[in-house]
């Protein structure tokens, strides 16, 4: 009956956990949940990251790299270079050296400078290209994907009017007629300039139109070279950036620092004079000490001191004598320094003096009997 009566407790916590697993598993069901997650590594940073992996994916060669870096990229006929970035921070020779790339078999990708109304300017690539120098404002333009749903793309980008002589293989324009897109035949080559390129980012390529955007646009040498992704090339100075952007950060840092140096530099205040020189030497300094102690009586201290000190040149000249006591030692030091053995007895004698008259006496014949040593 006791072992009944202990077991129901436990019998009726594992009814009620019971319960409350079966009540948990009839109204609650697993499912998956797709959160997105913010980039992380090379897509942090580069956002021709994902254009780099479907490349490669379709067995294609290639390449991303921040800076235009002809000399390490060695261009050659049948490679594909896309510069993502501003075309107006490459230098003439820069463009002149990708140009004669183009002339040569290559394909060049690159896109006009972004909207700015008060400088409505394509830059010095009206120089090579059959383009009239001035910016057109942003227009949208319908994209039309079979199987897709429609889209419009470039409604932030500039646009641009070919030359009266233009020769274009490929064309996009709106509806007034002004181009965001065009495929120059180059030499052997080609070169393509588009409004924008936000279609190939990373942030783009997860939709269908972009993806056959994307196809069509690198068409020209596919399968033939490798693809140079530059994703950067107008990126500025670290100095230079930080100027631009950390200034909300680098002032206050900046202005912390002023006050501290502040805080911490000396104050100058009304000129002071310059504080004397030592006029006592050591010698006084001892003299002075000695005639403290013996003003105040303690002339035994004193020369209990000195005959300590000739004890120890004793130790190091005769370490014999030293070793003595008594006559012993008396009469060993008065052979040594020729003298009489009573005379050094009195000399070492450590009874304090009695009078000022007799310490003079004393510290007299303890100086002497130590030069004698």
């Amino acid at each position: 009956m006791s072992r009944a009566r202990a077991a129901l407790p436990w019998l009726l916590a594992l009814a009620v956990i019971a319960a409350g697993l079966a009540w948990f598993l009839a109204t609650h069901h697993r499912v998956e949940k797709i959160v997105p997650m913010p980039p992380r590594g090379e897509a942090s940073y580069n956002p021709l990251y994902a254009l780099k992996l479907a490349l490669r994916a379709e067995g294609q060669r290639a390449e991303s790299r921040q800076r235009l870096q002809l000399a390490e990229m060695a261009l050659a006929p049948g490679d594909t270079l896309l510069v993502y970035s501003d075309p107006r921070a490459l230098t003439y020779d820069q463009l002149d050296a990708l140009f004669l790339f183009a002339e040569a078999g290559g394909h060049l990708v690159l896109r006009l400078p972004p909207w700015r109304e008060d400088e409505p300017f394509v830059g010095d690539l009206a120089d090579w290209l059959p383009i009239e120098p001035e910016l057109l404002d942003p227009h949208c333009m319908d994209l039309f994907v079979a199987s897709e749903e429609d889209h419009v793309e470039f409604c932030r980008a500039p646009r641009f009017q070919l030359a009266e002589d233009a020769e274009v293989s490929a064309a996009w324009r709106t509806r007034d007629g002004h181009h965001v897109f065009a495929r120059f035949p180059y030499g052997d080559g080609s070169v393509d300039l588009l409004g924008d390129l936000e279609m190939v980012d990373n942030g783009s390529l997860d939709e269908g139109p972009h993806l056959a955007f994307a196809r069509q646009l690198l068409a020209p040498n596919w399968g033939k070279g490798r693809f140079h992704l530059v994703y950067a090339a107008d990126m500025p100075p670290l100095w230079r950036w930080l100027l631009t952007h950390a200034w909300a950060f680098l002032l206050p840092l900046l202005l912390a620092l002023l006050a501290w140096l502040w805080m911490r530099m000396q104050r100058f205040g009304p000129l002071l004079p310059s504080p004397m020189p030592p006029r006592r030497s050591l010698l006084e300094h001892v003299e002075a000490s000695g005639e403290h102690l013996l003003r105040y009586g303690k002339a035994g201290t004193l020369h209990r001191a000195l005959r300590d000190a000739v004890l120890a040149r004793l130790r190091r000249r005769d370490p014999l004598a030293a070793a003595q006591d008594g006559e012993t030692q008396a009469a060993l030091v008065a052979a040594r320094v020729d003298t009489a053995a009573a005379q050094v007895r009195d000399t070492l004698d450590t009874r304090p003096p009695a009078n000022t008259t007799e310490f003079r006496h004393r510290i007299a014949r303890l100086i002497d009997l130590r030069k004698r040593l």
